[in-house]
């Protein structure tokens, strides 16, 4: 898919996101105006999140772009989806060097501590910006967590 085609998909998770979990932004506090950059490897592109209320952007860059951030975020792909699914610890997947992170530690900290304290998995939060197609959606997720599962 081109990264053109991505954008009002990304654009509509986030604010989909915001929208169930203002109070992100307040957990957040001065870490809302970073920019943290997420390598999944194995995509063939970079997302850039801004979680500033009043500029929200969750896009996705070409692997090739030089791309401003204050916070760093990559690991496997499969590893990121397990992490935003609950699946696995944050701490532990950092400890084992499982995801790498880089730059601006507050921030980071920040943005796991909000996401830590949300009610349901940012997985399911995704799923559900789809509509009605929620329930595949939510399927596909599954059937990765699966699979990974149980090669680890």
């Amino acid at each position: 898919m081109p990264l053109f085609a991505m954008q009002p998909i990304l654009r509509r998770i986030v604010r989909h996101v915001a929208q169930l979990h203002p109070e992100l932004f307040e957990r957040l506090g001065d870490s809302c105006s970073k920019q943290f950059l997420i390598d999944a490897k194995g995509m063939p592109f970079l997302l850039l999140l801004r979680p500033d209320p009043e500029n929200l952007m969750l896009v996705a860059k070409s692997r090739h772009a030089e791309i401003p951030y204050d916070v760093l975020v990559s690991g496997k792909f499969v590893t990121l989806l397990r992490m935003i699914d609950s699946k696995t610890d944050s701490d532990a997947l950092f400890f084992n060097r499982d995801i790498a992170v880089t730059g601006d530690t507050e921030a980071i900290v920040a943005l796991r501590n909000a996401l830590d304290d949300m009610d349901a998995t940012l997985a399911d939060d995704v799923a559900t910006a789809f509509g009605p197609l929620r329930g595949p959606v939510r399927a596909s997720i599954d059937a990765a967590n699966k699979i990974v599962g149980s090669k680890t």
